[in-house]
């Protein structure tokens, strides 16, 4: 059985005071999901401290938000995953969508960051989904699988032997739009089929996460969902009560 995954990405929001509370409280909580694997990936500047604040707590550990696409050299301003490894994140976010939009990262770079983290023993989560525009489209199966080609095409059929995956669809990150249970399930049903056609126990063993506006109120059902192993939180994993609850309603997938 997958345990279920609850990732946190804190974006580029917090001080130092908050972010001490925020982990506070999450490790006060942390024996009511002791079922579920908890990863926080807060800013660069605050790994540091997030990785000392959990040393002593199983089961939650860090991310790091992003990785450089280069092992080293003179990139100011990068971060290697050598170096996020280093310092103890366990998980690297690679190609959130809003560095797809933002900084344009193509398929390509994404896959590149990939393999990075795969070689600094860092466990990729490797970001998918569509614009609303593509939704409308009904291209919503061809790009996802398009991306997970792109890793593909660079680390090969052992790939996602040691990954997860996030579905994210675009249209719903920050907008208080989810997709329903369907939808996501649906989809993330799309991606682990597309992996078992090339290695289909790792197939059986990958993490789906579910990406969009995942809030307490609508986690627990998008989490029953076959296909959905838990979730990558935004803006809710800034509210310690909001992430709490959400850690909480993954717990029920491994009972």
């Amino acid at each position: 059985m997958r345990r279920p995954l609850v990732m946190g990405n804190w974006k580029m929001n917090g001080r130092r005071q908050e972010a001490q509370s925020l982990l506070s409280a999450v490790v006060t909580h942390a024996a009511s999901f002791s079922d579920v694997d908890v990863v926080v990936c807060p800013p660069y500047v605050y790994l540091g401290l997030a990785v000392e604040r959990l040393a002593d707590c199983p089961g939650i550990v860090c991310g790091a938000q992003d990785v450089s696409a280069h092992a080293d050299g003179a990139y100011t301003g990068e971060v290697s995953a050598a170096m996020a490894r280093d310092i103890g994140c366990e998980f690297a976010i690679i190609g959130h969508s809003e560095r797809r939009t933002l900084c344009g990262e193509t398929d390509p770079v994404v896959a590149e960051k990939f393999a990075r983290a795969l070689a600094a023993d860092i466990t990729p989560v490797l970001c998918v989904g569509e614009t609303a525009k593509e939704r409308d489209a009904g291209r919503t199966r061809e790009v996802v699988l398009r991306q997970i080609d792109a890793v593909y095409a660079a680390c090969g059929t052992r790939a996602f032997e040691r990954a997860v995956v996030a579905y994210e669809p675009v249209w719903a990150i920050g907008t208080g739009r989810a997709a329903s249970p369907d939808e996501a399930q649906a989809v993330h049903h799309d991606i682990r089929g597309a992996v078992a056609q090339r290695n289909p126990e790792a197939a059986a063993g990958l993490r789906i996460l579910y990406g969009g506006s995942v809030k307490a109120q609508n986690a627990r059902e998008l989490f029953a969902c076959a296909d959905i192993d838990g979730g990558l939180i935004g803006g809710a994993s800034l509210v310690a009560g909001d992430f709490i609850g959400i850690c909480q309603a993954a717990c029920f997938k491994s009972a």
